[in-house]
């Protein structure tokens, strides 16, 4: 049986990734570059720096990721309480969401490993017995994590990793000079507290448009000032335009570039705004905008939103969801 701790390490040509059966966490993603490898994603030093620490880096996070409102949601006309941990909201599965149990390995190749959870009727507040996987393939240019579950009652379920990236390397500063661009001309208009009106907003004029590529920082900047940003930042989820499998977002500096693809209908692009004195893998604490996450996702607070793409899963049903990130 692995351990919270065990470092499992997969590889395939210029790709090397390292993961911890604790949230099924992406710790470290390597490159090969320059004659020698780099780390582009945020990690921490320690299992206990995971435990105690708020950032979700790298981690796989469930049952449902990003925000409910008010830590309720109405299914079937029942209405179900969850934990709420972002008082009065509910965030990435509650206090004790996937990202904070020890999965099981279930297997582990040369360039793939298999991490499965179970997930009991009424946890965090939710219905239904989950049984969900997370499933990393490394490619000879990539990594493409596929997530599924199934469910023994009506339930909602909204899986996505949160990995922090940084293409300059772990601890190499600050994003705020990459370039990033999605393919979105609409995101969701927020509340204060980061819980969706039900708004869906045209991106032009906002700060928010990244149809074409955009320095993060000045493109922070932008949003802030005109009363579009949040907590000095971008914190949103952007209505990703088409469906099916299709490339997201492309972030990229001067040297490398990686490309997300993901078949989910959103990204939450989120500029670290928080993670200043969080601890990383190279041994220093993180500045705010270390690192961006990218989470392709279901709409946050989808389930209380009949105008948003629905996170409903049925018993019978399966969900199954595929992100790859390119690397270039």
């Amino acid at each position: 049986m692995k351990q919270a701790t065990d470092q499992i390490i997969i590889q395939r040509a210029d790709v090397r990734l390292e993961i911890l059966p604790w949230g099924a966490t992406l710790r470290r993603l390597e490159v090969a570059i320059g004659g020698g490898w780099r780390n582009i994603t945020l990690g921490h030093p320690t299992l206990a720096d995971y435990q105690t620490n708020p950032g979700y880096l790298g981690a796989s996070v469930g049952r449902f990721a990003n925000r409910i409102d008010h830590a309720r949601f109405r299914l079937d006309g029942v209405e179900y309480a969850l934990a709420a941990n972002a008082a009065p909201n509910h965030i990435h599965g509650g206090p004790g969401g996937f990202s904070a149990r020890t999965w099981d390995v279930l297997g582990v190749g040369e360039d793939w490993a298999e991490f499965g959870l179970t997930s009991a009727d009424g946890d965090q507040g939710y219905p239904g017995e989950v049984v969900a996987r997370a499933h990393y393939l490394v490619g000879d240019d990539g990594v493409e994590i596929t997530y599924t579950a199934t469910t023994s009652a009506p339930t909602v379920v909204n899986l996505t990793n949160h990995a922090y990236f940084n293409l300059d390397g772990e601890g190499a500063g600050t994003i705020e000079a990459h370039l990033l661009r999605v393919d979105a001309d609409t995101f969701t208009v927020l509340r204060d507290d980061g819980v969706p009106t039900g708004e869906i907003h045209s991106v032009e004029g906002t700060g928010l448009d990244f149809r074409s590529p955009q320095a993060i920082g000045a493109a922070r900047t932008q949003a802030v000032a005109n009363g579009w940003g949040r907590d000095g930042g971008i914190d949103h989820n952007f209505a990703v335009n088409g469906a099916g499998m299709r490339r997201h977002a492309v972030l990229s500096t001067s040297d490398l570039s990686l490309t997300v693809f993901s078949d989910l209908p959103g990204v939450q692009v989120y500029t670290g705004n928080h993670l200043a004195g969080e601890p990383g893998t190279s041994g220093a604490p993180y500045s705010a905008f270390a690192g961006v996450a990218l989470e392709t996702q279901a709409f946050p607070d989808s389930p209380n939103h009949d105008n948003f793409p629905s996170a409903v899963l049925r018993p019978g049903q399966e969900y199954r969801t595929t992100t790859r990130w390119q690397f270039s």
